[in-house]
């Protein structure tokens, strides 16, 4: 009897274990990111972040139905503010790199800027959203969408974008 009465209260424990267990927090992002951060899951920008990350994404979202919110506050690659890359670029450093990804929201106010390549790239992803966001001084577009479907993007800014060589710019 005691048995049977221990599994009745020990039962409910686990329930609301393995349910608490399966609701993640959100990422806290600042500062400075040195090697490219992975999301996996909704995050949010808490103050401004300088990105140190050479030859690769500052973030990467590596998984679908992520939400990066940004908050109102500015990613900084490191880019001349001027002209962002002088005139050449760096491969793959991009601001925001989502690569095959369903259902992900990029969503501001914030900056994306001076990013020696594209400030966001959606490669290949499917009912992605970038809203609210300003994309400033990137060596190539603020944003650019390789292949995919049904993206929105709406309500951005892209400005001072591209460089000698390849005007590209925008959006």
């Amino acid at each position: 009897m005691t048995r049977l009465r221990d599994t009745y209260l020990f039962t409910p424990f686990l329930v609301a274990l393995f349910v608490c267990a399966g609701t993640a927090q959100a990422a806290k992002i600042s500062g400075t990111i040195s090697t490219t951060m992975s999301l996996t899951e909704d995050s949010d920008l808490v103050d401004d972040v300088t990105c140190t990350v050479t030859g690769a994404p500052c973030i990467s979202i590596d998984a679908p139905q992520v939400t990066l919110r940004l908050n109102g506050f500015t990613m900084t690659g490191q880019g001349d503010p001027q002209t962002a890359c002088s005139g050449g670029s760096t491969p793959n450093e991009f601001g925001i790199l989502v690569s095959t990804q369903t259902g992900i929201t990029i969503r501001g106010p914030g900056i994306v800027q001076q990013f020696r390549n594209q400030g966001i790239v959606l490669n290949g992803s499917t009912s992605g959203t970038v809203t609210g966001v300003t994309m400033s001084t990137n060596c190539f577009s603020g944003v650019i969408v390789i292949g995919g479907s049904l993206n929105v993007l709406e309500s951005n800014i892209s400005i001072r974008n591209g460089n000698g060589s390849n005007p590209c710019g925008g959006i």
